[in-house]
């Protein structure tokens, strides 16, 4: 689709090996957004001992989501590509597609991006510390495990946890799914590939597994080696919380500018101003 101005590689035929490598550059390139790496981290610096079923749901969430999301984009795509081109090529899409990417420019403008809270610690970021303890499982200082403690009531418990962290994975998926770009364009390269079905669903499996990969490599590292692992957890954390929305702002810019170029070239706007010169 080359409203998004990634004609050039939807446009390359990639088979075997090489179809393979790129997915697996552009899934990597999505593993390090906000719902695949970001909060993963954050739920990683919990103190204390956690619990790795308790990432591995919020991982397998995020993953089943985007999984689901891509094999019904490739569905469409397989069955729907005509009529989505000559719609997409229409004037009227053209023109809502120049709005859209000036807007997006302008926004980019108006991001706040350097407005910082101060050094201490706000009550509402304690909350989300507890809250992140009792999500992932992790028990405060000094608290005992409820060893006399009902099955039935620790089965309980721990629904009410693991509720909340799929529900952080679907929130985090529904907010970024839109500009998960590398990842549309893989859909894309999968579409347009010779592999047919099942093996294209396969495939967005697969590239959704390698967008989490990242998280689960530091979640293993977590596991058998905190003291080593965790000043390399608050550095990513701390650059990640420091430049998300400043490189928000630029992905925002960016992808605006090249939509409405795409969409004033395929208008013909520029030549029309140099017919006027």
């Amino acid at each position: 689709m080359e409203f998004m101005d990634i004609d050039s590689l939807l446009s390359t035929a990639f088979d075997g090996p090489a179809l393979l490598g790129v997915l697996a550059v552009l899934a990597l390139i999505d593993s390090t957004s906000f719902g695949t790496l970001l909060i993963p981290v954050w739920l990683l610096l919990a103190p204390g001992r956690l619990r790795p079923g308790r990432m591995l749901v919020y991982l397998g969430t995020i993953t089943a989501f985007y999984a689901a999301v891509g094999i019904m984009i490739a569905l469409g795509a397989t069955f729907f590509t005509d009529a989505i081109a000559a719609f997409f090529a229409s004037p009227v899409a053209r023109w809502l597609q120049l709005l859209l990417g000036a807007g997006m420019l302008v926004f980019s403008f108006t991001m706040d991006t350097g407005k910082k809270g101060g050094d201490g610690e706000s009550p509402r970021s304690g909350r989300l510390a507890r809250w992140r303890a009792r999500a992932m499982g992790v028990q405060d200082a000094g608290e005992q495990p409820a060893s006399n403690a009902p099955s039935g009531g620790a089965t309980t418990a721990t629904r009410a946890a693991l509720a909340p962290l799929m529900m952080l994975a679907l929130t985090a998926a529904l907010i970024e799914v839109a500009s998960m770009l590398p990842y549309l364009a893989g859909i894309g390269l999968i579409s347009a590939s010779d592999v047919g079905w099942p093996g294209s669903a396969g495939l967005i499996v697969g590239y959704c597994i390698v967008m989490v990969l990242p998280a689960l490599v530091l979640l293993v590292a977590r596991i058998v080696a905190l003291k080593h692992v965790e000043p390399l957890l608050q550095r990513i954390n701390a650059w990640i919380t420091k430049n998300a929305a400043s490189s928000t702002a630029w992905i925002v810019g960016i992808v605006g500018f090249l939509l409405a170029r795409d969409a004033a070239t395929a208008l013909g706007l520029f030549d029309a101003l140099n017919t006027l010169r």
